[in-house]
C-alpha cells in the first residue's frame, strides 16, 4: 500500500516540554495520571486503598458522559499572527448533572504520515488524550451542565501559544472535565479530537491538486411525449426541480462551484432534462400527466451553470453516464449492449455545446468509484475514451509516498489515478456542523501531509468524490478547497493537465484482476435481465423507426430513455430500475399497436372472383411507409388470390389519422371456408404487428345451374310481354266504347295493328272502360 513507510512520533521541543508541565502543574497530578493512563476514569490520589476497593474503577457515565461538537474552527490552516478560534456544543448526556465543567484545548504531538493520520482519526473520539490542556484563559467554564441541555462555547486562542514546531499536522483536541456526584473528583467526560495543519511558509514545490466537481443526477425524464406537435416532454416526477431550486443539491453545487478551482464533469442528459423543463413539460401523476410548473427554476439554474463554466474545464460523460462496470459484467454478452456507449458519447459533446455553448472533453470514462479490472477498461475505451479515472484502492502501489495521477496502462490509455483519502473525505454525513468541520481538517491534513512526503517532488494529484454529493457534502468540499486558497502547499490544476503529466516510472500500472473487483459494487450492477430487456426494446424500436415518414419524433426521446436504462445511477435500485424499463417497453409497444389492422367478420364468396377488402388504421399523428400488406390463403386449391397464388401483397402508405382499405382479388375453386390470413411486414421482412385472420365462405355456381337460372328470367320476360299486350287491347277497347256513348263517333275505326312490347307506349292515362277485349 501507498506510503507503508509512514509513522507517528512525538514531538519534544522544549517549548512543548514546558507547556506541557505547565498544564500539568495547573491541572494537577490526579488528572495527569488518569489521562496517561488513558482511563475512563480514576479514583482520587489520596483515597486509601480499602475506599479505592469500595468505589467502582469506572464511573457508570465515564468518558462517554459528554459530547463535544466542534461547528467551527477557523482558521482551518493558520499561520503566525492568527488566532485559532473553536466554537461549538457540549451536551450532558448522563442522567446526573455535571458540576465545575471546564472546556480546555489540547495540542498533541506532530503526526508523520498519511498512515498516522488515518490512526489518529480512527481513536475513539470519547476516549481521554495524552497531552495537557492549555488552561490559563484559555478555557471557558460551566458551573453546571444539565443532563440534555447543549450548552455553546468559543475558544479563542493565538496560534503562538499552541506551542506549534516545525512544520507538519498536529492533533488538537477539546476536551471537557468536571465531575458528578458519583464521581466527585476532576476527570475527563468528554473529548473531541481534529487535526491542525500547520504550514506557515509556503513549501518549496506544491502538489498540483484537481478536484472533480460532478454535475449527475437520476433518471427523471420517461420516453413519453405529449401527442401535439411540440412534443411535450413527461417527467418520472419533479424531483429534479428541488434539486435546482435554492439550496437544492444541484443548485448548491453550480453556486458553491462557480467561486472554486475545480473541473467540472457533467452528465449531459442532467443538462437535456433541465433544458426541457425550461418549456412546457408534463408530470407523471398516478395514471395521469399534469402541468409542470417549474420553468423558471430550471432556466435560472441553466444560466448560472453557463456562466460558471465559461473559461473552465468541463469534461462530459456518455449521454446518462452508462455503468461501464455493468456493461463489462453483464452486458457484454448481449449482442447489441456495447453498441450504446458510441451515440451516447457522440451525443454528450453536442448536447453540452448546445445548451451551455463550451466545448467538452469527451476523452474521460469514469466506472463507479474509479474501481477497475480488464474488461471494464476495454469496455470504458471501446466508444473512443482514452483516460480511465480510477482510484489508488483499485490500482494500488507500494510505495512511501503518493505518485502522481497519470499512469500508462497500454494501449494508448492513461489510467488517471485519484487519492482515496481525500476523495472519500466527505461521503459521510455532512449535516451536522460538527461532522463537516471534522472532515475538512482531515482533508486538510491529509494534503499537507502528502506534499511533506517528498517536499522536493512536485507530484499530481486528482480527487474524484461521489458523483451526486448532497448539498451539505457540497458545502463542506468547498469548504475545504477554501482552506487551500492560500497555495502554500497546493495549487490547483484540471483534469486535462493532470492526465498529461509526467508518469512517476515508480508507480504501478497493472490493471487489477477481475477478482479483484469489490463484491459490494458487483452485487450492486444491473442484471444481465437489464440488456435483455434493453434489447427486446431496441429491436421494437428499429422496427417502429422503419415505417415512419418523421422517425426522428421517436429517435430522439426513446433512443435517449434506452440510454437511461443503463444509467449508474439505478446501482443499488433494481426495482425502480425494472418499472423505468417496463414503461419503456409498454410506451413503445403501445405506439406501434396504433398502426394495426381492423378486424374483419366472415366474408362471403360467390363465384369465380370476387374483391376481398382488408382495411389498414393509422392513428399515429405522423404518416406511415415502407409497410407491405401480405394476405395469405390456408387453401390455395379452394381460394386463390390475385393471379391465382396463395399469397398477394400491397404497398401500404397512409397518412396520420387515416385508415387505408387495400383490395385483394378472389378467386374461388370449390365450395367451402378458407382461413385467410392479413399480416404487416417492414421493407426487410419483419413481421410488424398482430396479424389478423378472417374466413372466406366460398360458394361456386356451376353452368347447369346458371342455364336454370338463364330459363327462368325468360319465362319472367315472356310473361310480361303477354300481361302488356292484354292490357293495351284493353284501354284501346274501353275508348272506342266512349266515344260511341257519345255520338262523337258513328263509324267504327280501323283497328290497329297491335303495338309490339318494344315500341308500344306505356302509359296509364290512355286506358279507358267499355274497351273490347280481341282474344
Amino acid at each position: 500500500m501507498a506510503e507503508a513507510a509512514d509513522f507517528q512520533g512525538m514531538g519534544h521541543s522544549p517549548a512543548r516540554r514546558r507547556l506541557r508541565r505547565r498544564a500539568c502543574l495547573i491541572a494537577g497530578a490526579p488528572l495527569l495520571a488518569g489521562l496517561l493512563a488513558g482511563t475512563a476514569a480514576a479514583p482520587m490520589a489520596h483515597a486509601t486503598p480499602s475506599a479505592t476497593a469500595a468505589t467502582p474503577t469506572a464511573a457508570p457515565t465515564g468518558s462517554r458522559t459528554v459530547a463535544v461538537a466542534l461547528d467551527t474552527l477557523a482558521p482551518g490552516a493558520p499561520v503566525q499572527g492568527d488566532t485559532l478560534t473553536i466554537s461549538g456544543t457540549v451536551t450532558n448526556k448522563g442522567k446526573k448533572t455535571v458540576t465545575d465543567a471546564q472546556v480546555d484545548l489540547r495540542v498533541g504531538p506532530r503526526l508523520y504520515g498519511r498512515t498516522a493520520i488515518d490512526d489518529a482519526a480512527a481513536r475513539s473520539g470519547s476516549s481521554t488524550s495524552d497531552a495537557a490542556p492549555l488552561g490559563g484563559k484559555y478555557k471557558v467554564t460551566f458551573p453546571k451542565l444539565a443532563s440534555g441541555i447543549p450548552q455553546d462555547f468559543t475558544l479563542a486562542v493565538p496560534v503562538n501559544k499552541l506551542g506549534l514546531d516545525d512544520e507538519g499536522v498536529y492533533q488538537l483536541a477539546v476536551s471537557l472535565t468536571g465531575q458528578t456526584s458519583s464521581a466527585p473528583y476532576p476527570q475527563t467526560l468528554g473529548i473531541q479530537r481534529t487535526f491542525l495543519p500547520w504550514q506557515p511558509e509556503a513549501t518549496e514545490k506544491r502538489t498540483e491538486l484537481t478536484y472533480l466537481w460532478p454535475l449527475i443526477s437520476s433518471t427523471h425524464l420517461s420516453a413519453e411525449t405529449g401527442s401535439d406537435d411540440q412534443q411535450t416532454p413527461v417527467f418520472e416526477n419533479d424531483g429534479l426541480a428541488e434539486e435546482l431550486a435554492p439550496g437544492g443539491r444541484l443548485e448548491q453545487m453550480v453556486s458553491l462551484g462557480n467561486q472554486l478551482p475545480v473541473t467540472w464533469v457533467i452528465d449531459p442528459d442532467l443538462l437535456a432534462t433541465a433544458d426541457a423543463m425550461t418549456r412546457s413539460y408534463r408530470v407523471r401523476s398516478g395514471n395521469t400527466t399534469v402541468a409542470g410548473t417549474n420553468q423558471a427554476v430550471a432556466v435560472k439554474w441553466l444560466n448560472a451553470l453557463e456562466k460558471a463554466v465559461q473559461g473552465r474545464k468541463v469534461v462530459a460523460l456518455p449521454f446518462a453516464d452508462p455503468d461501464l462496470a455493468a456493461l463489462a459484467h453483464r452486458g457484454k454478452d448481449v449482442s447489441g449492449a456495447l453498441s450504446h456507449l458510441q451515440p451516447a458519447t457522440d451525443v454528450a459533446g453536442k448536447t453540452v455545446e448546445t445548451v451551455l455553448h463550451v466545448k467538452p472533453s469527451v476523452d474521460f470514462a469514469w466506472p463507479v468509484d474509479g474501481a477497475i479490472d480488464p474488461s471494464i477498461v476495454d469496455v470504458a475505451t471501446s466508444a473512443g475514451a482514452h483516460n480511465v479515472i480510477t482510484r489508488s484502492d483499485s490500482l494500488q502501489d507500494n510505495l512511501s509516498y503518493t505518485p502522481s495521477a497519470a499512469r500508462p496502462i497500454g494501449g494508448g490509455t492513461t489510467a488517471v489515478v485519484a487519492d482515496t483519502r481525500l476523495s472519500t473525505a466527505f461521503q459521510g454525513d455532512m449535516t451536522a456542523a460538527g461532522s463537516s468541520t471534522l472532515a475538512v481538517q482531515k482533508f486538510l491534513a491529509q494534503s499537507l501531509a502528502l506534499t511533506l512526503q517528498e517536499p522536493d517532488n512536485q507530484r499530481s494529484i486528482v480527487v474524484a468524490p461521489q458523483r451526486m454529493p448532497t448539498a451539505a457534502q457540497a458545502q463542506s468540499m468547498a469548504r475545504a478547497l477554501r482552506g487551500l486558497d492560500a497555495e502554500r502547499w497546493t495549487e490547483p490544476s484540471d483534469l486535462l493537465t493532470a492526465a498529461a503529466a509526467t508518469p512517476d516510472t515508480e508507480a504501478s500500472t497493472k490493471i487489477p484482476s477481475a477478482s479483484r473487483y469489490p463484491k459490494k459494487l458487483r452485487d450492486r450492477e444491473l442484471p444481465t435481465q437489464a440488456f435483455l430487456d434493453i434489447k427486446k426494446t431496441q429491436n421494437r424500436l428499429d422496427n417502429f423507426k422503419a415505417i415512419l415518414s418523421s422517425p426522428d419524433r421517436v429517435a430522439a426521446p426513446f433512443g435517449n430513455a434506452i440510454g437511461r436504462a443503463m444509467s449508474t445511477s439505478w446501482r443499488g435500485d433494481q426495482g425502480s430500475s425494472q418499472q423505468y424499463r417496463d414503461t419503456v417497453d409498454t410506451y413503445l409497444l403501445g405506439l406501434t399497436t396504433e398502426v394495426q389492422l381492423i378486424p374483419k367478420s366472415v366474408l362471403t364468396l360467390s363465384g369465380r372472383s370476387a374483391t376481398i377488402p382488408v382495411t389498414v388504421q393509422n392513428k399515429l399523428v405522423q404518416g406511415v411507409q415502407n409497410l407491405v400488406l401480405r394476405l395469405t390463403s390456408d387453401k390455395p386449391s379452394r381460394l386463390k388470390l390475385d393471379d391465382g397464388a396463395a399469397v398477394a401483397e400491397r404497398p401500404i402508405k397512409i397518412d396520420g389519422g387515416h385508415s387505408q382499405s387495400v383490395k385483394f382479388t378472389g378467386a374461388g375453386n370449390a365450395n367451402g371456408p378458407v382461413q385467410v390470413t392479413a399480416q404487416l411486414y417492414t421493407q426487410d421482412g419483419k413481421p410488424y404487428g398482430s396479424s389478423m385472420t378472417f374466413q372466406v365462405k366460398v360458394s361456386e355456381i356451376t353452368p347447369t345451374v346458371m342455364l336454370v337460372i338463364a330459363g327462368g328470367v325468360l319465362l319472367l320476360v315472356l310473361a310480361g310481354v303477354k300481361m302488356y299486350s292484354q292490357r293495351k287491347r284493353a284501354v284501346a277497347r274501353k275508348a272506342a266504347a266512349e266515344r260511341a256513348e257519345t255520338g262523337q263517333e258513328h263509324t267504327e275505326p280501323e283497328q290497329p295493328s297491335d303495338p309490339t312490347p318494344d315500341t308500344a307506349p306505356e302509359s296509364a292515362d290512355a286506358s279507358g272502360p267499355g274497351e273490347k277485349v280481341d282474344r
